[in-house]
């Protein structure tokens, strides 16, 4: 006979789940859950269902009639007890907690968060830390939205502390990957341009001082209070150091401050006074989230040990951001030499300043030091993209044992073994060891024809001076020339063959403002000298062809091209065409602005100027002063048109 199975009744489940509940939670009693689970029609997963929605609707009737902590607790540990037992889905106790935290008010959020910070243990086992680190990260963040940061200070910080302790180190949720500052906290403060001091002088004013106070003071004024309180618009964003206004009005104000806690020094009895009489008021400790800023508090601010702590260690953590290397720093973020004496200077009053601070100078000193050492560890490791801290075990190695009496041989003796067996070194590491066991004698397999990688002048630059040949109708951005590594290797290879192509740029001719124009015109002179095709030395032919030059891939003698030298009544036709450009052109030949300014001081009128400027730099010049330099300047100088009307025009004049 056929078995029937009878149909899942959810709703009835649900409800059957929900009177178990009421039962078990009293002792936590997790079998009377199983009892429930096993008389109810179904597969595991629609009793997991059942279970799931009969816990959040026993939690939210437990909400609505007003349930107590107790109450919460209760269903909650049940519901961990049934994750254990397999009976609902490991999702459900946060799921739980959430709707608590949703409904209950903020004083019993406080008591119910209690309980999640004492089953941390629980939180982070395998059955529920990846099915709710989610839940938990985001239950979190919506208790600290609801929470007052100056009024729930502790409560906010339990938060903090939960989850840093829940979370592992290498969480990339919990960390501040790119150096990010929170610029929201802004500091609020009167900005008026008000004059007057701001100090509260004694009702009788025969008074003697307290001990501990010095004679000359800093003037207590507006002026001190606005530079005190603008300072922690730096703090709340540093990069503002790196602009030059900004940081000379911060490390102006910084003096002021500092000034002034100098000349209001306090001492172990007055602050010992203050301490008995703050213990007399309250017994615990304050906690101040936002500064006060009222300009009616900023002479009783200044005396104020704690308040003095608070504002010296802003500026060490300031220094410290601005001196280290952090990863996601903008380039342009470089710190002067000037900044940094400042720094350093600043820095050492301090921690002057600190130790002068009672109570416990020596020892808060100390201890700011210790922490701002493990700071920069921490910022070191951000640096290095955040490692995670768990360590592999080691592997086992199979190999077997050496014997205890063997004596390990080093690697010279290894190196001068003729032993074949020998002749395999461990360098240590796989990739290094096959490379060098390659070959039995490295230095004579250095010395081999087959590691001389050093290309021939005629074929590497093959290529760029069949694209020089203006029949070739090459567009100058698809050059060889204009390919960054290309032109990296061609520089090697010419500073390795002569010094020459070098010095012939440094001692002749206006200087050459880019790698390419000047690698074109090195390849110029390369096809006049490297012996070429009948084809191609008749178009690479022109009036330099007799120039003997061989000493240039020599690195001999200087040797001076046989060009066409510019006449004097050359430069006539070009000068009427310059106008107000001839300035250009004289930085393109090399004038400095005193020379240019000369030459306008001696000539009045615009043309007469550029007549002048063009003689000198023929005299100048001499055999230098050729038409292809001129033309090269004019080029660069933006006056193509002169070089093809003018100079171009006078070539086929001169050949005809």
């Amino acid at each position: 006979m056929a078995t029937i199975t009878a149909e899942h009744d959810f709703l009835s489940a649900r409800d059957r789940f929900m009177n178990a509940f009421s039962e078990a939670r009293i002792d936590n009693d997790i079998e009377i859950v199983k009892t429930c689970a096993a008389d109810v029609a179904g597969s595991d997963s629609e009793r997991k269902l059942a279970v799931d929605q009969a816990f959040r609707d026993y939690i939210k009737d437990l909400v609505t009639n007003n349930g107590s902590y107790p109450d919460y607790i209760s269903v909650i540990n049940l519901s961990i007890s049934s994750v254990t037992e397999g009976l609902c889905s490991p999702t459900t106790p946060f799921l739980l907690l959430s709707d608590v935290f949703d409904a209950v008010t903020i004083k019993d959020s406080n008591e119910v968060f209690k309980f999640v910070e004492e089953k941390v243990g629980t939180w982070k086992s395998n059955e529920f830390y990846t099915a709710g680190k989610n839940y938990l990260l985001r239950m979190c963040n919506d208790l600290l939205r609801r929470l007052s940061k100056s009024q729930d200070t502790v409560f906010c910080g339990r938060i903090q502390l939960f989850l840093a302790r829940f979370f592992p180190l290498d969480e990339k949720s919990g960390l501040n990957l790119m150096s990010q500052f929170h610029l929201d906290n802004v500091t609020i403060f009167n900005t008026d341009a008000k004059e007057g001091s701001l100090r509260i002088e004694p009702k009788d004013e025969s008074m003697d001082m307290e001990e501990g106070e010095t004679s000359v003071r800093t003037p207590v004024d507006y002026t001190l209070y606005r530079k005190f309180w603008a300072i922690q618009d730096v703090f709340r964003n540093p990069t503002h150091c790196y602009f030059k206004d900004k940081w000379r009005n911060f490390s102006r104000n910084t003096r002021a401050v500092l000034e002034a806690f100098t000349s209001l020094k306090l001492d172990d009895i007055a602050a010992s006074k203050k301490h008995a009489s703050t213990q007399t008021r309250e017994d615990k400790h304050t906690f101040f989230a936002k500064f006060l800023t009222s300009e009616k508090l900023f002479d009783l601010q200044l005396s104020d040990p704690t308040f003095r702590r608070y504002i010296l260690v802003q500026f060490l953590i300031l220094f410290q951001y601005l001196t280290q290397t952090v990863k996601f720093k903008q380039p342009h973020f470089q710190l002067t030499d000037d900044m940094t004496i400042f720094i350093k200077d600043t820095t050492e009053k301090v921690y002057n300043l600190l130790k002068e601070t009672p109570p416990n100078a020596e020892e808060f000193c100390k201890t700011i030091q210790h922490c701002l050492s493990r700071e920069e560890h921490w910022n070191a490791w951000k640096n290095e993209g955040c490692p995670s801290y768990v360590r592999e075990n080691p592997s086992v190695d199979p190999s077997p044992q050496k014997a205890a009496g063997a004596r390990k041989r080093s690697l010279g003796e290894d190196m001068e073994s003729d032993d074949p067996s020998r002749k395999k070194i461990d360098m240590g590491n796989h990739e290094l060891t096959r490379l060098w066991n390659i070959s039995g004698d490295n230095m004579e397999a250095c010395k081999s024809q087959d590691r001389v990688f050093q290309p021939s002048m005629e074929e590497f630059f093959e290529e760029a001076m069949e694209e020089a040949n203006p029949a070739a109708q090459i567009e100058d951005q698809y050059k060889l020339v204009h390919n960054s590594n290309y032109a990296w290797r061609a520089l090697r290879l010419m500073a390795r063959r002569s010094p020459y192509f070098f010095q012939t740029m440094t001692n002749t001719g206006p200087p050459i403002k880019t790698i390419p124009a000047y690698l074109e015109l090195m390849i110029t002179k390369l096809a006049k000298e490297i012996p070429q095709p009948a084809a191609a030395a008749e178009e690479l032919k022109t009036e330099e062809e007799n120039v003997d030059n061989d000493e240039l891939l020599k690195g001999g003698e200087e040797v001076l091209e046989k060009v066409a030298i510019l006449e004097t009544e050359q430069l006539d036709p070009i000068v009427p065409k310059l106008g107000d450009n001839w300035k250009t052109l004289a930085t393109e030949l090399g004038f400095t602005d005193e020379e240019i300014a000369g030459i306008e001081d001696e000539q009045s009128e615009i043309k007469e100027q550029g007549r002048a400027m063009l003689i000198k730099w023929k005299d100048r010049e001499g055999d230098q002063a050729t038409k292809e330099t001129l033309s090269k300047a004019l080029q660069e100088s933006g006056l193509k048109d002169i070089v093809e009307s003018v100079l171009e025009a006078t070539d086929e004049n001169d050949g005809l």
